[in-house]
């Protein structure tokens, strides 16, 4: 039977039920993913599993208001216990914000157990355990959003539509670059630094910077400009001495409609705090984007003046109006970003629930194709960023 489809986002009568997987007192992710959930008002945090320390876990839900009985030791507990309780009590879905080796398990369980899932990326640990992942997802026909912040900005969704829209014709050349300078000295030896699991292969996976702001920069990439990266001619390296994976990279890349790119990912740009940039050039103008002044969208002619397009105005498009909380002038930014991800998971999570067709616009938010994508280009940057001899790679399947 073919949904119904409902325009009236009133339809749902409550909150969505949020449980948390890691997100305790002593993490600064959580907190992001917290704050952007509870933004639009449809979601409520009702039960977690903060840290493998349960104590670290016992402390922090009591300081999120929960009470003893919703807070648990272990994530297999959480779920486990939520899957028993009345339909109108457990949880609907549960947010993962662990290191990368415990994204999988706890989804997969989670799944299994008909909760949907919103997970911090890389999707998982390695391209293999996406893709098993994947056919959880589609067993089940649950919901699954990957938190790829930077494609929810308002600026990036105007991008993608003018682009879309063949205002830039056919796209030729695309430069990404994401410096960041945090990492310009060993800060994983610092007592309480959460540079630790992310330069450590066995939490982290086979890439250090290249998955950790590198899958940003190409999803990013792709989401905007509506192609594929087919192959890369990869570099990378570690600067810091004794750190044992990636600090650097940098590709040349390939697309599937003949365009050529550059991606930059670097965490030891000194100085740099979270510089990402994309720039899009087709064979009528150019467009780019600034993370750092995120409400500000450049449209370059050839032969007449560059312009400048504001978020928040009423020239915007359908897709950056939805996505837009505040009028121009107001500036939006990383946490309005996550919490349009939230929002729009939301919307088409309780249209799920309700049987009926969520609206287009409450779709655009990452999925686990977009976690396989992040996957695959974590292994071919790292097939082709390590081979002795610079050659071109294609995008490993």
């Amino acid at each position: 039977m073919e949904k119904e489809k409902h325009n009236d986002k009133r339809f749902f009568k409550r909150k969505l039920r949020m449980g948390m997987i890691g997100g305790g007192n002593d993490a600064f992710i959580g907190a992001i993913h917290r704050h952007a959930a509870f933004i639009d008002n449809q979601i409520e945090l009702v039960c977690g599993c903060f840290s493998v320390d349960p104590e670290i876990s016992l402390e922090s839900g009591r300081s999120y208001y929960l009470p003893d009985s919703r807070i648990y030791a272990t994530y297999q507990e959480m779920i486990e216990k939520e899957a028993l309780l009345p339909e109108e009590e457990r949880m609907d879905f549960v947010t993962i914000v662990t290191p990368n080796f415990l994204h999988y398990a706890p989804a997969i369980m989670a799944l299994e157990n008909g909760f949907h899932v919103v997970l911090d990326k890389p999707i998982t640990f390695s391209l293999e355990e996406a893709k098993s992942l994947k056919r959880k997802v589609e067993e089940t026909g649950l919901i699954l959003a990957l938190t790829h912040v930077y494609s929810a900005y308002p600026a990036v969704k105007e991008m993608k539509q003018r682009i879309k829209e063949g205002q830039v014709g056919k796209i030729r050349k695309i430069l990404v670059e994401y410096p960041q300078g945090w990492l310009s000295t060993r800060m994983e030896l610092q007592k309480g630094s959460n540079a630790g699991w992310r330069t450590d292969p066995k939490r982290s996976g086979t890439a250090g910077s290249i998955g950790d702001i590198g899958t940003h920069a190409m999803q990013l990439t792709e989401y905007v400009s509506g192609l594929q990266c087919t192959e890369v001619c990869a570099d990378l390296n570690t600067f810091c001495k004794g750190r044992m994976l990636d600090d650097d990279g940098a590709a040349f890349l390939r697309f599937n409609n003949g365009a050529k790119g550059v991606l930059i990912a670097t965490q030891i740009a000194a100085g740099e705090p979270n510089g990402l940039k994309l720039r899009i050039y087709g064979d009528k103008c150019g467009l780019e984007w600034y993370q750092m002044n995120p409400n500000i969208l450049r449209l370059k002619w050839q032969e007449k003046p560059e312009e400048i397009i504001r978020t928040g105005s009423p020239y915007m498009g359908e897709y950056a109006k939805h996505n837009t909380r505040i009028s121009a002038g107001h500036p939006e930014g990383f946490i309005e970003a996550f919490a349009n991800i939230y929002r729009n998971f939301a919307f088409t999570v309780q249209a799920h629930i309700a049987g009926i067709e969520p609206n287009p616009e409450w779709l655009d938010f990452p999925n686990v194709n977009d976690g396989i994508r992040g996957m695959q280009f974590i292994e071919t940057m790292v097939k082709s960023g390590y081979d002795n001899e610079t050659k071109w790679t294609k995008w490993v399947e």
